[in-house]
């Protein structure tokens, strides 16, 4: 099966959103395969702006399907709001048009304090989108830390996956800060779990 791929060189504003959209006419499938809901991109269909972040820019063009890969890192209130948005601005998404790999990994609200406490008081900080992408990947990578998509399908695990984490995690941003924001690993477990 053909196929086209397209990297980007440097750290997003490369319209690589634009050019999947020029050649979403010659494909079947969009997937996105890397990244997060960060800054996004913004794509002109039909006279219709759209902004998107997570959701690959296939979804604007039936019946392409489009795919969220198991490389990308998802926040499930940040994809969620997206598909509200598109759906309001009358794009249909189901699950046949619209696939999430359940091997994504999860972004939870400690990332986005890990990745404030790491860009506070810096004098070498990067500036990132504080999104929590770049500590959802660290995560990812350490292999001990890392949520996956299909957890938050199965409570008793997820439960207990998060109350080994969150102790970690509150315990490195006391030590970075004491008057760091503190997490419930019970808490989480059960916000997220709303999100299936």
């Amino acid at each position: 099966m053909a196929c086209t791929c397209v990297v980007g060189l440097q750290w997003g504003d490369e319209a690589k959103g634009k050019i999947v959209d020029l050649l979403t006419a010659h494909h079947h499938v969009v997937v996105r395969y890397n990244g997060g809901a960060n800054a996004g991109h913004t794509v002109v269909k039909n006279g219709r702006t759209y902004k998107l972040s997570l959701i690959p820019t296939g979804i604007l063009s039936p019946p392409l399907q489009a795919v969220i890969g198991n490389g990308l890192v998802v926040n499930p209130v940040r994809f969620l709001e997206e598909v509200e948005t598109l759906r309001a601005a009358g794009i249909h998404i189901d699950g046949n048009n619209l696939l999430l790999s359940d091997h994504a990994h999860v972004i939870f609200p400690y990332h986005m304090e890990e990745e404030k406490l790491g860009d506070e008081g810096s004098a070498t900080a990067i500036g990132t989108t504080g999104r929590g992408i770049g500590p959802c990947y660290q995560d990812k990578v350490s292999r001990t830390n890392g949520i996956r998509v299909k957890e938050l399908l199965h409570p008793a695990h997820l439960r207990e996956r998060l109350r080994t984490i969150v102790p970690r995690k509150n315990a490195i941003f006391r030590a970075l800060l004491p008057s760091a924001q503190q997490f419930s690993a019970d808490a989480l477990c059960e916000e997220y779990l709303g999100y299936t």
